[in-house]
């Protein structure tokens, strides 16, 4: 394998890492702040990446749709433990929104921040393995952040979307969709693989395509 090539494998490891571990890291850094000491007592709040790893999503997914030359790669994290309800008495249902969308947040923001820095990156003049990690890097940082924003954006259980919209109802008392969203939750993987494994990911590989040629542009 030539070198350029372990170089691009590693800058999409470290970048995926990056997206999915700091992901989980700041639903327990949100919650925090709204007085929940659930993950920083069980020592989720760590950089370390081994308290973060999760065999199947954050091993066995990515590697199998790399293998399988998936146009991008997606996986997941441990899931941060958070006592919901500590939050919601601290900061009501909108911290409790704020809790579940804090890694969709992140993940926008460190896409935007990989977009500025490509902006001032020479593509034509990259003259080391060290420039062409970081720039590989980078922009694999602008996708994989998008994939994993957007994608938790979806209004399906366990997905983020659906927690804010949940809490999002139940803080406007529309309880049928509270109702909704409860009778689902058991039916979200299905529903989550259907989507991914059939045509109907190319609905959802579309937009994430057009947000990342805008950013990248």
């Amino acid at each position: 394998m030539e070198n350029s090539e372990i170089i691009k494998i590693a800058a999409t490891v470290i970048a995926l890492a990056v997206a999915i571990i700091g992901h989980e890291i700041m639903h327990g850094y949100m919650a925090y702040r709204y007085g929940d000491t659930t993950a920083k007592s069980a020592g989720r709040l760590s950089i370390n990446p081994l308290v973060h790893i999760d065999p199947i999503g954050t091993i066995l997914v990515p590697g199998l749709l790399f293998a399988s030359g998936a146009p991008f790669l997606f996986g997941w994290a441990k899931p941060v433990p958070i006592y919901i309800r500590e939050v919601i008495r601290n900061g009501g249902y909108k911290g409790a929104i704020n809790v579940s969308l804090a890694g969709i947040y992140y993940n926008f923001s460190l896409a935007i921040i990989a977009s500025i820095a490509l902006k001032y990156m020479d593509m034509g003049t990259i003259s080391s393995y060290t420039q062409y990690f970081i720039v590989y890097f980078t922009l694999q940082s602008l996708i994989y952040n998008v994939v994993l924003g957007f994608f938790n954006l979806l209004p399906i259980p366990p997905l983020d979307g659906s927690h804010a919209l949940a809490y999002f109802a139940a803080w406007n008392r529309w309880d049928k969709i509270v109702n909704f969203y409860n009778s689902i939750e058991r039916y979200g993987m299905v529903i989550l693989i259907l989507i991914i494994a059939t045509p109907a990911s190319n609905y959802f590989f579309a937009p994430v395509r057009y947000i990342i040629n805008f950013l990248a542009s």
